[in-house]
C-alpha cells in the first residue's frame, strides 16, 4: 500500500448553514490522504497502475462546487466519489478547512477531517 495525497489545494465554494455563505461563499482548504495499492505503478511506471492525483484533484473540485450546509456531507461525497472512481482504495482521510468561518474568533479556520475505510 501507499498514500497518494493532495495538500493545501485551495478552493472557493458555498457551503455553510447561513444564507450568506450560500451567496458570498468562502475559501477552503482541502486534504486528501488515499490509501491505495501502488506496488504495480513502482514496478510498470504506469499511470494506469495508480490513483492519479490530477483525477483526485478533478473529483474534490466536482464535490467542493456542489454547496452543502454541511462540511462532513462535503467530506463523505468526496469519499464516495474516490471509492467509486479508485475500487482498489483502502482508506481515506479527508479534511476541508474553511478559511474565515462565520463566527467571532481568532483562529486559522474551522473545518472537518473524517478518515473512512473499506470493508472488505
Amino acid at each position: 500500500m501507499g498514500i497518494i495525497y493532495l495538500e493545501n489545494l485551495r478552493l472557493h465554494a458555498y457551503h455553510g448553514v447561513g444564507e450568506l455563505e450560500h451567496h458570498v461563499g468562502n475559501d477552503y482548504v482541502v486534504n486528501v490522504s488515499v490509501e491505495y495499492p501502488i506496488e504495480a505503478a513502482c514496478h510498470s511506471d504506469d499511470i494506469s497502475d495508480t490513483l492519479n492525483y490530477a483525477i483526485l484533484a478533478d473529483i474534490v473540485k466536482a464535490e467542493m462546487s456542489i454547496p452543502s450546509k454541511l462540511l462532513e456531507h462535503v467530506a463523505y461525497r468526496i469519499w464516495e466519489a474516490v471509492l467509486s472512481r479508485f475500487p482498489l482504495t483502502e482508506s481515506a482521510t479527508i479534511d476541508i478547512k474553511k478559511i474565515a468561518p462565520p463566527f467571532s474568533a481568532d483562529c486559522d479556520g474551522a473545518g472537518v477531517r473524517i478518515t473512512m475505510q473499506t470493508r472488505k
